[in-house]
C-alpha cells in the first residue's frame, strides 16, 4: 500500500499571486527575489554564487517559479518530477489559513487583526492578559518582529515581571517571557488560558515566545508553542486518520491542526532534527501512512528577519537533504514538495508575503500539472492514499 508525504517548507512562496495587490503585497516573489539577488552577488554570506538547488530544480522548482510569476531561476528545463503552481483562496497570508487549504479546508470567516497602532490591543484585552498573569500591566502593546521586541523591553520585563505582548500582520497575539525569571510553564498556562477568549475573537493564535539569557545577549527557545483556533471542518489529516491509516505531523503540524488528526507527533529544536525525523519515517513510516511536515526555519530565521543570504542557505541545506530523502522512498509513495505563503526577504517590512505556492511531486511522474489550488494538494493525497476526499478539491493524479 502507497504512502505519502506532505512536506510544507514555510514561507517559500513563488511570487505571482493575483490578489497580492490586496494585501500590498504585488511584485513579492520569495523563491524569485532570492535567485536574483545570488545570483548578483548580493547574498554571498556564508555561500557564493547563483543559488544552487539541483534536486529541487529537478522535481520543477524553477518552472513552478516562472509558471507562477515570470521569473526566471535558471533552473533545469527539463524536470522529471511532476509540478505546479497553487494559488490561495483563503482571505490571509498567514501558517494556518495556508496549511488548512492545503489540508482541503479554506478559512471559511474573516480573520481578526490588531490595529497597526500603539496601542495595538483593546483595553479589556489587555485587563484579560493581566488577570491572569497576575501582573499590573504588560510590555510591548503593538505591532514588531520577536527579536527587536524583546531585545526593547527584556530589562523591563525583567524588572518588573510584566509580559511583552505583540502581534503582526498576521492574526495572532505574541507573548514573550523569560524562561526563568518569568517562568516557562507560567508563560504556557498564560497563553493556554488566554487563547479561547482570542479564538472567539476569530484571532487565529496566540503564540508563547520564551526566550532566555541577558538583556544584552538572550536567546529564543525552541520551547515556543502555538496555540491555534480548531480547523472548522475535517482536514486530510483527519480523513486519513478516519479511515484507520497512521498519521505523522512533524515539527508545527500538531500547534497548526490543535492535534486534530494525528496520531504521532515528532518535535525538535531544529529543522535539521525535524529532517532527521523525516529520513527516518522515510524509511520506517508503515504503508497507507501520512506523513506532514513543517519546515519553520526559513520563515523564522530568515525570512521575518530580511536575511536573504540566510534564506539562500537554508534552501541549499534543505536541497541538499531531499536528495538523500528521496533514495529512501519505496515503490509508489508519493511526496508533495509545497509552501503555505511567502515571506520575501527582499520586501519591504518584515511580515509574509501573498504569493502563489511550488508544488513538487515525486512518484507520480512528470510535466507540468499548470495553475492549481492549495485544496487540490489534498484531494491528490487523498487520492493516492485511497482515502475518501472531504474537501473541494480535485485530485491531480
Amino acid at each position: 500500500m502507497a504512502r505519502a508525504f506532505l512536506i510544507v517548507m514555510d514561507s517559500v512562496g513563488c511570487g505571482g499571486a493575483p490578489d497580492a495587490a490586496a494585501f500590498g503585497d504585488e511584485g513579492s516573489n520569495t523563491l524569485g527575489h532570492i535567485a536574483a539577488a545570488c545570483a548578483a552577488g548580493r547574498a554571498n554570506v556564508g555561500r557564493s554564487g547563483p543559488l544552487r538547488l539541483p534536486v529541487l530544480d529537478g522535481l520543477g522548482l524553477s518552472a513552478a517559479v516562472r509558471l507562477a510569476s515570470g521569473a526566471d531561476m535558471a533552473g533545469v528545463s527539463a524536470p522529471t518530477g511532476r509540478w505546479g503552481a497553487a494559488t490561495e483562496v483563503s482571505k490571509g497570508k498567514d501558517t494556518p489559513s495556508g496549511h488548512w487549504e492545503l489540508a482541503g479546508v479554506p478559512v471559511p470567516w474573516e480573520w481578526t487583526y490588531f490595529p497597526d497602532t500603539i496601542p495595538a490591543f483593546p483595553d479589556d484585552l489587555v485587563a484579560l492578559v493581566c488577570k491572569l498573569a497576575g501582573t499590573d500591566g504588560i510590555l510591548g502593546n503593538c505591532h514588531a518582529s520577536g527579536v527587536p521586541i524583546i531585545a526593547e523591553h527584556c530589562e523591563d520585563h525583567l524588572r518588573t515581571g510584566w509580559p511583552i505582548c505583540y502581534t503582526s500582520a498576521d492574526s495572532v497575539f505574541q507573548i514573550a517571557a523569560h524562561e526563568e525569571a518569568f517562568g516557562l510553564d507560567r508563560l504556557l498556562k498564560l497563553c493556554a488560558d488566554l487563547a479561547p477568549h482570542l479564538h472567539a475573537m476569530k484571532v487565529g493564535r496566540v503564540i508563547a515566545r520564551p526566550f532566555t539569557g541577558t538583556c544584552g545577549n538572550f536567546k529564543r527557545t525552541p520551547n515556543r508553542h502555538d496555540y491555534a483556533i480548531s480547523p472548522p471542518a475535517p482536514t486530510l489529516l483527519d480523513w486519513v486518520a478516519g479511515a484507520g491509516r497512521a498519521t505523522h505531523a512533524i515539527g508545527k503540524i500538531g500547534d497548526i491542526f490543535s492535534m486534530r488528526g494525528i496520531g504521532t507527533l515528532h518535535k525538535g529544536k531544529s529543522d535539521a532534527d525535524l529532517f532527521d525525523h523525516l529520513d527516518r519515517l522515510g524509511s520506517e513510516a508503515t504503508d497507507g501512512s501520512l506523513t506532514f511536515a513543517n519546515f519553520v526555519e526559513f520563515d523564522t530565521l530568515f525570512g521575518h528577519p530580511r536575511d536573504v543570504a540566510g534564506y539562500a542557505r537554508a534552501l541549499e541545506w534543505f536541497d541538499g537533504r531531499v536528495g538523500a530523502f528521496l533514495s529512501r522512498l519505496r515503490a509508489g509513495d508519493l511526496v508533495i514538495f509545497t509552501a503555505d505563503h511567502g515571506n520575501d526577504p527582499t520586501w519591504r517590512g518584515t511580515e509574509h508575503t501573498r504569493e502563489r505556492v511550488p508544488v513538487l511531486c515525486a512518484g507520480i511522474g512528470s510535466g507540468s500539472m499548470g495553475h492549481i489550488a492549495f485544496v487540490d494538494v489534498a484531494a491528490s493525497v487523498a487520492a493516492h492514499l485511497g482515502v475518501p476526499s472531504q474537501g473541494p478539491g480535485r485530485s491531480l493524479l
